[in-house]
C-alpha cells in the first residue's frame, strides 16, 4: 500500500497522561499495540491515541519509509473545498480515550471568544479557533455535561446541606424561588440565577470547600452511602481522585450521564463538561483551546468560564446521542454534530456481512476498534484493492474514495469508526 493510494495505514500516536487506564486496562494500549513495535506496559497510563496531524502527536505512513500524514495531503485527497477552508490540513484531530480518572471541569469556547483569549494570554490559550466535540462510548461511559434542570438542583440544595452551605442561604432562596416559577418565568431569568449558584459554588474560599467536602464525605463514609450508588457513590470517587476540590460540587449542578456503547454526546462551546470513566472515540475541531475549573491540578480559569458559559440546562437524556442510519447502508450509523468541521460513521458487521460505503467528498480517518474483515477501495482509474484489517489499524482515507468493509469470523462483531469532513 503505497502513499500514492487513496487508502494509506497509518502509525498514530499514544499519549500517557496520569488519567489514563494503566496497560492492558487501556482500549488505548490494545489499538495502539496493532503497531509493529509497540509494547504495553501494565504500569503505564495510556489515556489517548491520536489520529491525524496535530503537531504534538502527528500520524506517520506505516511502511518501510514513514512521511508524515501531513505531507501527503492535496487537492486531491483532501477534495478542493476543504483543501481552500482549512489550507491544506484536515480539518480535526480523531482520537480515543481510556478514561481511569476523571477530567477537568472545563468547557471550549466559541471562535469569537477563543481569538480573543489567544490575543490576550496566548501563553494558555494556544490558537484562535473554537474546539466542539464529540464522543461516542465504546464501553460504559460516564461524564458530566450542561446543567441539569433547575428542580433537580433544587433537590440536591435540600438533600446535601453542605452543598447548601457553600452557595449560602441566600444565593440558595433566590434560586430555589426562581425554580418554582420557572415554567412561567424568564429562561433569561432561570440562567441568570444559575449563573450566581454556579459562581458562588466556583468562587468559595478553598478552607470553606475543604471543611464542607470533608464533612460530606464523612457522612457518607459512616453511613456506608457509596454503597447505595448514585451520587453518593459519585462524590466519594472524585473525592477521592481530587481530594477538596471544588469540581466535586459540580456533581450537584451538571447532568451526569452513563452511555453505552454506540451512545454519544456532543459537546458545544460554552457548555461544561467532564468525562469521568470509561473508552470513547472521540472528535474534534484543530485546536487545544481548554477553560478549566475544577477536577485538575492545571491552570483554572474560574472568571471566565463563568462568564462565557450559555448556562443552558435539561434533563439528562435530551445529553444523550444515538446517532442516525447513514444513506441507504444497513449496518452504519451516523453522528452528525451541528458543526462542519466533522461527523462520525459507525460500521458494526457479523460474519460476512457487507456494507457499501459511497465516496464521501472529503478525507477521513478509519479505525478498527473490534473484530477483523476486510476493506475493499477503489482507485481513481478504476483498479480496486482489498486488504485484510483488525483491531488497531488505522487508515486515512482520500476524499472521493468508495469503500465495501466485509464481517471476518472472529468472535467480536466487525466494527469500525471513521471521522470524515465533506
Amino acid at each position: 500500500m503505497s502513499s500514492s493510494s487513496p487508502v494509506i495505514r497509518l502509525a498514530c500516536t499514544s499519549q500517557s497522561y496520569d488519567w489514563g487506564k494503566l496497560g492492558p486496562e487501556s482500549k488505548v494500549a490494545e489499538l495502539a499495540s496493532a503497531v509493529p513495535g509497540f509494547t504495553s506496559d501494565a504500569n503505564t497510563p495510556y489515556a489517548e491515541l491520536w489520529m491525524g496531524t496535530h503537531p504534538n502527536g502527528p500520524s506517520q505512513t506505516l511502511d518501510a519509509t514513514p512521511k508524515p500524514l501531513k505531507s501527503l495531503l492535496n487537492e486531491q485527497n483532501l477534495g478542493m473545498k476543504i483543501y481552500k477552508e482549512y489550507a491544506g490540513d484536515l480539518p480535526f484531530l480523531f482520537k480515543v480515550l481510556s478514561i481511569r480518572k476523571a477530567l477537568s471541569i472545563q468547557a471550549h469556547p466559541d471562535k469569537t471568544l477563543a481569538a480573543d483569549l489567544h490575543k490576550r494570554f496566548p501563553d494558555v490559550y494556544k490558537d484562535p479557533n473554537h474546539k466542539p466535540e464529540m464522543a461516542v462510548a465504546l464501553t460504559p461511559f460516564e461524564a458530566f455535561i450542561n446543567f441539569r434542570p433547575l428542580n433537580e438542583i433544587v433537590a440536591h440544595l435540600k438533600e446535601f446541606t453542605e452543598f447548601r452551605t457553600i452557595v449560602g442561604d441566600e444565593t440558595a432562596a433566590a434560586f430555589e424561588a426562581q425554580a418554582a416559577k420557572a415554567s412561567a418565568g424568564s429562561v433569561d431569568e432561570n440562567k441568570k440565577v444559575l449563573k450566581s449558584l454556579f459562581q458562588k459554588v466556583m468562587e468559595s474560599k478553598q478552607e470553606l470547600i475543604t471543611q464542607q467536602l470533608d464533612t460530606l464525605i464523612t457522612r457518607i463514609q459512616s453511613q456506608g452511602l457509596a454503597k447505595k450508588g448514585g451520587l453518593y457513590e459519585l462524590v466519594d470517587r472524585l473525592n477521592t481522585q481530587f481530594h477538596a476540590d471544588v469540581g466535586t460540587f459540580c456533581a450537584f449542578l451538571l447532568n451526569y450521564v452513563k452511555l453505552s456503547p454506540g451512545e454519544s454526546i456532543f459537546l458545544a462551546a460554552n457548555e461544561p463538561h467532564a468525562y469521568l470513566s470509561g473508552d470513547c472515540v472521540e472528535c474534534m475541531a484543530a485546536s487545544d483551546n481548554v477553560i478549566r475549573s475544577g477536577l485538575t491540578p492545571k491552570f483554572k480559569d474560574v472568571d471566565t468560564l463563568v462568564n462565557c458559559l450559555t448556562y443552558n440546562y435539561g434533563p439528562a437524556d435530551t445529553q444523550i446521542l444515538r446517532g442516525e442510519s447513514y444513506k441507504a447502508t444497513k449496518h452504519t450509523t451516523l453522528y452528525d454534530p451541528p458543526i462542519q468541521e466533522f461527523s462520525i460513521l459507525r460500521t458494526s458487521l457479523d460474519g460476512d456481512t457487507k456494507e457499501h460505503i459511497d465516496a464521501i467528498h472529503g478525507p477521513s480517518i478509519f479505525i478498527v476498534t473490534d473484530g477483523q474483515g476486510s476493506l475493499e477501495y477503489s482507485h481513481a482509474a478504476g483498479k480496486k484493492d482489498s486488504v485484510n484489517v483488525q483491531t488497531g489499524h488505522i487508515f486515512f482515507i482520500a476524499a472521493g474514495t468508495p469503500i465495501t468493509l466485509t464481517g471476518g469470523s472472529g468472535k467480536k462483531p466487525f466494527t469500525s469508526y471513521r471521522a470524515f469532513c465533506a
